[in-house]
């Protein structure tokens, strides 16, 4: 059976390591699957959820669709577009906004986190955003949506949209009911300079994160400078509970690797720091200088990424148009 996938990127420029080895890394292994129809979505309306610079916003977009294609996401056998061009999403968005329950909005616990203490200032959108998250994923009748941790909350309340959609108007399954798919061997990737932080492009630090921008240098001088702690690296896994430093950068390899942690800690269980950077150091620069050369390659090719852009609208408009125009007509708009 096809599995129909959707997932979303927002375009807000420096995506890193996280993003990659969170969402990125398994985009590409999804569709290159001939068992699954993906479509990966630039989600520009969710970015504006906090003030963007336009200018910027225009390039990260570029930027981002370069990233898909840099790291191996074919733009002809996959639909890549940004979300802003296709109205359906708007539509459908206010039209399951008048579904969802605010009982549903208020216990979404990212939005307490990112708005922070003061909730007053923040803006609509970002409380909001959830019940647009869910119109992207329903408008593409999507059977499976990869998520990590921090997503999961949002997958089920597309799930109680769907249920409530369906259910009010009497609707067998016209909403259809999508699946988390939750990647195995995969621990969050956190801070290079603190290992209880989230890696984040908003870290004052550059030093923070590998971005997928880097070059050779780049990479080397910040996995050298990344924190760690007096200890050899651990024999077993439980040893590494209550040293984040090094559970971080034994996550970064298991993950490039594709392998458990255990095995990893298994491989360098005694050895040193310094001995075991060496090793993360050329695994990350086989990556990663790769994709940041493509990168840098496409992004000077801004003709080529319209394109895709262009072609992934007229693919997505074409599918989410039909659903939102059904969508209108089950509601009762002439």
């Amino acid at each position: 059976m096809t599995k129909k996938i959707f997932s979303g990127v927002q375009p807000t420029g420096n995506l890193h390591l996280g993003n990659y080895l969170g969402a990125i890394k398994n985009f590409v292994k999804l569709g290159n699957d001939s068992n699954n129809d993906c479509i990966y979505c630039v989600v520009d309306l969710h970015a504006i959820t906090v003030k963007q610079d336009p200018r910027l916003l225009t390039e990260n977009i570029r930027e981002t669709v370069a990233t898909f294609v840099a790291s191996g996401i074919d733009p002809e056998k996959n639909i890549i577009f940004n979300q802003s061009r296709v109205s359906a999403h708007a539509e459908a968005a206010w039209i399951f906004s008048c579904v969802a329950r605010m009982g549903w909005l208020s216990r979404m616990t990212q939005f307490k986190e990112k708005a922070g203490k003061d909730k007053e200032k923040a803006s609509v959108g970002l409380y909001s955003y959830p019940v647009l998250m869910a119109a992207d994923i329903l408008l593409y009748d999507a059977t499976h949506v990869p998520v990590g941790e921090d997503q999961k909350q949002h997958l089920e309340l597309s799930r109680d949209i769907a249920q409530k959609f369906n259910n009010d108007f009497d609707q067998d399954n016209f909403l259809k009911i999508p699946e988390p798919l939750i990647q195995k061997e995969f621990s969050r990737i956190m801070s290079l300079r603190d290992g209880t932080k989230k890696m984040s492009k908003s870290e004052v630090s550059d030093l923070s994160r590998i971005n997928l921008t880097d070059n050779k240098d780049s990479i080397i001088l910040k996995i050298k400078k990344a924190k760690t702690d007096p200890l050899p690296l651990p024999n077993n896994v439980t040893e590494l509970e209550n040293r984040a430093e090094a559970k971080n950068l034994l996550s970064i390899y298991s993950s490039l690797n594709e392998t458990s942690l255990e095995n990893s800690v298994k491989e360098f269980a005694g050895k040193n720091f310094s001995e075991f950077k060496e090793v993360l150091i050329q695994v990350l620069v086989d990556k990663i200088e790769p994709i940041s050369l493509e990168i840098n390659k496409l992004m000077s090719n801004q003709e080529y990424l319209d394109k895709i852009l262009d072609l992934g609208y007229e693919k997505a408009n074409d599918l989410a148009s039909k659903k939102v125009n059904r969508l209108k007509e089950i509601v009762g708009f002439y």
